[in-house]
């Protein structure tokens, strides 16, 4: 059951959630700047680094469902700070990094800290937030991420390009103890929706391998251990649904996804990530090698985006609470696709002023989309199950994530395969960039179509 808090104790929970929210994205994004130094340091080709943020990524994608059904039962706050204290234990052991090896392995401990503390965070302001103001305070979650974006690239570049890479890790550090104190000081209750109820472990042992082999085959699809690889985990995926219809409290409940409503909004939410969430890594590649741009620059330049969702998701938000999001959320997609159709289109001699263009426009998008389909989606679940179904959103978002680098360093191995991006190379990589984005507009077209079902649906029941 919820608790109602006061006004002063709910500041509070918002605080810790959305700081929360911001350190995840931040991190991301100040790995983007910072991966062209990490090569550079470490002598890696284009795949090798792409796996710094795939590996975070697959952690998410892998163990945020478990995570949120763990909340669920023993208290989301509970998971929420366990997940912030291994988040900034691992930054820390990420600023000693002997090797991309060991970064890689300290990304992926990051990644399961943020699946603990994404598996809650959104289930924890259902808890806590009524019905009809939720909109508004999705917004301000969905702006603290994109604040994240924003200052990961500017804030990330300058310390990059002044102090090196290592030391874009140590920011987590004093945000997280931060984190820590407000809620061991502030924060007394906890939520549990499923109390007493039982892990599905049988489910979880099935499911997150399965997530783990199919997605990492997918990033190695060109070769028959990749192509073996998602074969086993399609039929690892298969058991695990299976093994859920006839588990009595699984960590999936299919009731969340027997409405209409919340199974269009998840399915456009996977196609929308997964057409958008690459291009920012792609973009700043191509500004540092192709246009030899400095990591504060590029930073600035990447810093563009996030900044107009951070502006317009909190008006998004409030408008949904007013009216229905799928409208909303329409426009928001409908722009994303025009972004992204543009994006084909960047070449050697591209202007800045363009790739600023393109980057209002996604952001716009983006601002659109995110928060009034967040609040489609929960709005559409009932209380007990907030846990599960924000573990499900988070999961979406982060497998969209994934499948996105995915795309990204299959196109980019089928073409440079494991050759470092020089300039005899140039070429090479703006024929893959193009290919890239293709992809990324036709995925967004299709997710277009997925809300335009739900305008209509809404449309017929007036």
């Amino acid at each position: 059951m919820a608790k109602i808090l006061d006004q002063k104790s709910s500041f509070y929970v918002l605080a810790v959630v959305v700081m929360g929210a911001f350190l995840i994205p931040y991190m991301g994004a100040a790995l983007n700047v910072s991966l062209p130094s990490i090569g550079r340091e470490f002598s890696l080709d284009f795949v090798i680094l792409g796996w710094i943020p795939t590996a975070f990524i697959l952690a998410n994608a892998a163990l945020i469902l478990p995570f949120g059904r763990l909340g669920d039962i023993y208290g989301r706050k509970k998971i929420f700070t366990l997940g912030v204290g291994l988040f900034t234990l691992a930054s820390f052991m990420a600023f000693f990094s002997p090797s991309a090896n060991y970064l890689i392995v300290f990304s992926f401990m990051q990644g399961v800290g943020c699946s603990m503390i994404f598996g809650t965070g959104v289930a924890i302001l259902s808890s806590v937030f009524p019905l009809g103001s939720r909109g508004e305070y999705f917004g301000i979650y969905v702006t603290s991420v994109y604040i994240g974006l924003l200052a990961g690239p500017l804030l990330g570049g300058f310390l990059t390009q002044t102090f090196g890479w290592r030391s874009i890790f140590l920011f987590n550090i004093p945000v997280g103890l931060i984190i820590l104190v407000l809620i061991f000081l502030k924060i007394k209750t906890d939520w549990i929706g499923s109390k007493g109820e039982s892990f599905d472990l049988k489910g979880t042992l099935v499911y997150v391998p399965a997530i783990i082999i199919l997605l990492y085959g997918f990033t190695n699809i060109f070769s028959t251990y990749g192509q073996l690889l998602v074969i086993l985990g399609i039929l690892l995926l298969v058991g695990f649904i299976i093994l859920e219809l006839k588990t009595p409290k699984p960590i999936i409940n299919p009731r969340i996804f027997k409405k209409v409503v919340p199974a269009i909004s998840s399915a456009s939410t996977l196609l929308m990530i997964t057409s958008t969430s690459a291009i920012w890594t792609l973009i700043s590649l191509y500004l540092q090698y192709i246009q030899s741009l400095s990591p504060v620059i590029v930073g600035i330049l990447l810093a563009i985006q996030p900044l107009t969702v951070a502006l317009v998701s909190p008006l998004a938000g409030r408008l949904s609470d007013r009216i229905y999001g799928a409208p909303i959320a329409l426009v928001g997609i409908i722009l994303s696709c025009i972004g992204l159709l543009l994006a084909i289109f960047i070449g050697f001699e591209t202007s800045l002023i363009y790739i600023i263009a393109l980057s209002i426009i996604l952001g716009l998008g983006n601002a659109l989309f995110s928060s009034p389909n967040t609040n489609i989606f929960m709005s559409s679940i009932d209380r007990e199950f907030y846990g599960s179904a924000s573990a499900v959103l988070s999961t979406i978002i982060f497998t969209g994530q994934l499948l996105s680098l995915g795309i990204l360093l299959l196109v980019f191995s089928g073409t440079l395969g494991g050759l470092e991006v020089i300039p005899s190379q140039f070429a090479a990589f703006i024929s893959s960039q193009k290919i890239t984005f293709s992809i990324f507009f036709i995925l967004s077209i299709m997710g277009t179509f997925l809300i335009l079902l739900l305008v209509l649906k809404k449309g017929s029941k007036t």
